[in-house]
């Protein structure tokens, strides 16, 4: 696949290609489940955040139809997240209003656009695969066991809450064991018959023109009618809950504006400055996130995925939604739908705003436990065994930043996971490059040892520590050669241990020679760097 210099997919703004009937073919059934992934999602994210209901269907609306719209990216999908309820419910509450809370999602939108502008989204590139996997794996992990009480009914409802620690106290283990303790068979016969038809449906390949999660979902509302009257009924918390509007009044009274008038208040400012940041974190993460499972392997521009997130910010805050970024549940379902371009994105935009406004009532019929049946085949797909068998074998090196991550994540929450498995990352590659800044060997001549180093490619400052314990550990009377002629940059620490080693190696009868050592190098560009590198 070719790309240009940004990063993009050549012919990436071509439309045409997004109305290609094979492409069509498979993003119109994804955006069907990826929009009944969305809808619970984005409601449960809005209560758990103390915000109206519509204000999380508004951001899945703006996310899917806007962002997907700007985006650079074919197979992320925007909207509310879970690592920002937190955010969001202490903002509303501390700020006194939800108008200012949207003052502050105006200008976090603003701060992103800028970010973008200046490319502070390549720090994106810099993120460990063994980390991104391990995030993967983790979300996988973690969809199965909050999926899990909607499968078996469990009522209680912490949709969206994807921490370890909820709202309501308890945490993923207490919900899953409250779940054993509350189980509704109607639920637990829906979502067993939904998991089979996930699985096996797409095995009859002349039936799979029909995409399995709409079957899924067609057959849990039949399900829930049959069930009415008898002692498998499901209750209303164990069905979608969208809001129902009556006519346009309605629907417009649903809106929300910022309160510009604040825009001198500091907390607004430092709330608006903390969604920027979490906000593009979150979405660089799930963005890379997404790449690694595209299965044709395209690379999503960052810094015009910031800015597409901005705008889409700027357009949520202004109407009354919650802050958005890219996520990795819904972009997850998208891949494993078959997605093939951003439309996938867009359409289901479309259809969170159309069942809004035709028929908030019949998928107010649809059972949570038919969805959490394709969230848990989404998750167990995240988290296969075989993708443990595979980091395993990649080495203690990549296993145990990605297992600690895992752990961390589930343990914890996103960006703290992922924070913790960053640091265990860079202990491994700082000592991978602690290890190779230079190639040791020893010559006899004359029965003296001769002991020759040479310095590798770029030697920089992580490599400080390595070399410095290896010249204060040669042995006495003894010749060393260290040898700079394929050292493109060497960092000045280390040009220093050198200079002073070589000054003082006399005290141990060592005589010193440096070859092609340079007193000063210029610090390569990072274009050099990589071409060399690669």
């Amino acid at each position: 696949m070719h790309l240009k210099q940004d990063g993009t997919a050549m012919g990436s703004l071509n439309l045409k290609k997004y109305f290609l009937p094979k492409n069509l073919k498979k993003d119109l059934p994804s955006s069907i489940v990826v929009f009944l992934v969305a809808l619970p999602l984005c409601l449960g994210i809005a209560l758990a955040s103390g915000a109206p209901l519509f204000s999380g269907l508004l951001t899945g609306i703006i996310g899917g139809v806007v962002v997907g719209m700007l985006s650079g990216s074919q197979l992320s999908v925007a909207g509310p997240a879970a690592g920002l309820t937190v955010i969001v419910l202490n903002a509303i509450t501390g700020l006194g209003s939800f108008e200012l809370f949207l003052l502050s999602v105006v200008l976090a939108g603003v701060m992103q656009i800028t970010l973008g502008i200046i490319k502070a989204g390549t720090i994106g590139n810099y993120f460990p695969s063994a980390v991104i996997e391990g995030m993967l794996a983790a979300i996988g992990i973690i969809l199965i066991m909050k999926q899990f009480p909607h499968a078996v009914g469990y009522d209680a409802n912490f949709e969206g809450d994807e921490g370890f620690s909820q709202i309501d106290k308890h945490n993923t283990f207490s919900g899953v064991l409250g779940a054993l303790a509350k189980i509704n068979y109607g639920a637990v016969i829906i979502s067993s018959i939904s998991l089979l038809l996930m699985i096996y449906w797409p095995r009859f390949k002349k039936l799979a023109m029909v995409p399995a999660p709409l079957l899924v979902v067609l057959s849990g509302v039949a399900l829930s009618f049959l069930f009415t009257d008898t002692d498998f009924a499901l209750k209303g918390k164990q069905l979608v809950n969208i809001p129902v509007v009556g006519n346009a009044t309605e629907f417009f009274g649903l809106f929300k504006t910022a309160d510009f008038s604040a825009i001198g208040n500091k907390d607004v400012w430092i709330t608006a400055f903390t969604i920027a940041v979490v906000a593009s974190l979150e979405t660089l993460l799930s963005l890379e996130a997404a790449d690694k499972i595209d299965p044709i392997k395209r690379i999503s521009p960052t810094n015009r995925e910031l800015v597409a997130q901005g705008a889409g910010n700027i357009i949520s805050g202004l109407l009354g939604g919650l802050p958005m970024t890219a996520v990795i549940v819904r972009s997850s379902a998208n891949v494993n739908a078959g997605a093939r371009t951003k439309m996938s994105a867009i359409i289901h935009g479309v259809l969170l705003l159309l069942s809004l406004l035709l028929i908030p009532g019949l998928i107010n019929y649809i059972p949570l436990s038919c969805l959490a049946a394709i969230l848990l085949v989404t998750g167990y797909k995240l988290a296969r065994i075989s993708l443990f068998k595979h980091m395993w074998h990649k080495g203690l090196s990549q296993f145990i930043p990605f297992v600690v991550t895992i752990a961390a994540v589930v343990l914890t929450d996103l960006l703290i996971g992922v924070g913790i498995g960053m640091l265990v990352g860079i202990f491994y590659i700082l000592r991978t490059n602690m290890r190779n800044p230079y190639f040791y060997h020893i010559e006899d001549s004359e029965n003296k040892k001769i002991i020759r180093i040479k310095l590798a490619e770029e030697v920089s400052f992580l490599n400080k520590a390595a070399i410095q314990i290896t010249l204060t550990s040669l042995p006495k009377e003894t010749e060393v050669i260290i040898d700079g002629s394929n050292s493109r940059y060497i960092d000045p620490d280390v040009l220093e241990i050198i200079n002073n080693y070589k000054q003082n190696a006399y005290t141990k009868g060592i005589i010193v020679e440096l070859v092609a050592i340079k007193d000063h190098y210029d610090v390569p560009k990072l274009k050099e760097l990589i071409y060399h590198t690669n």
